[in-house]
């Protein structure tokens, strides 16, 4: 009853937010799923407007899975070097190219099994990718999906893995994209980790910490 009770509840917010953000694309530039998945690897611990500052060039210089493996690192360091942890992210990038092309022919794997796999791609990206790309559901816990939804209240756990499968008990599957690039914008835009705005918030009476205030 108290899933059902839930399940009510975030078709209310996911109403009430698709109203308020009609166009909840991922914020991310990208016309390929290859593109998106660089990009997304590139945004970890970086804002999506400083890495589509980034790719505007990357994506000109380097246009396929080749052309990253093939990549001089110290070189492909700089070229994302913007972006932060510039050392590790060119390395997993290089790296997971190699393995697109030794094992899937240089083709983005349609499946989170296999996209796990790579280097520097954990549920987040394959989710990222799977859901923006290929239109296959999947819940992306960012840092922005993970304290929105503790705050809302549906969820008490902490770590990303066990807050996307609670997400996914009670989110209709065909809206588990839609929801997490619902809650991305959400968090961005009004429920800041700092300082929400819960005045502004049109989900405020769902909203376990909007509520209380």
């Amino acid at each position: 009853m108290k899933n059902q009770a839930t399940r009510v509840r975030v078709a209310e917010i996911i109403r009430a937010l698709s109203k308020e953000i009609p166009d909840s694309k991922i914020a991310l530039k990208f016309s390929t799923p290859f593109e998106l998945l660089i990009a997304t690897i590139l945004s970890a611990q970086c804002t999506d407007i400083k890495v589509n500052e980034v790719t505007r060039g990357l994506f000109k210089k380097y246009r396929s899975a080749k052309d990253y493996a093939e990549a001089d690192l110290e070189e492909l360091e700089e070229d994302i070097r913007p972006t932060g942890f510039y050392k590790n992210k060119a390395k997993s990038i290089r790296n997971g190219c190699r393995e697109l092309i030794a094992r899937f022919g240089g083709k983005v794997p349609r499946t989170l099994k296999e996209l796990v796999t790579l280097p520097g791609v954990g549920r987040k990206t394959a989710n990222v990718v799977l859901g923006n790309a290929f239109r296959i559901p999947g819940i992306a816990v960012d840092t922005h999906v993970h304290r929105v939804s503790r705050r809302i209240g549906l969820t008490k756990q902490d770590d990303p893995v066990k807050i996307e499968f609670d997400l996914m008990e009670i989110v209709p599957e065909e809206q588990w994209t839609l929801f997490s690039n619902l809650l991305i914008w959400h968090g961005r835009k009004i429920c800041a980790a700092r300082k929400p705005l819960c005045d502004l918030c049109v989900i405020r009476k769902w909203c376990d910490y909007g509520s209380k205030i």
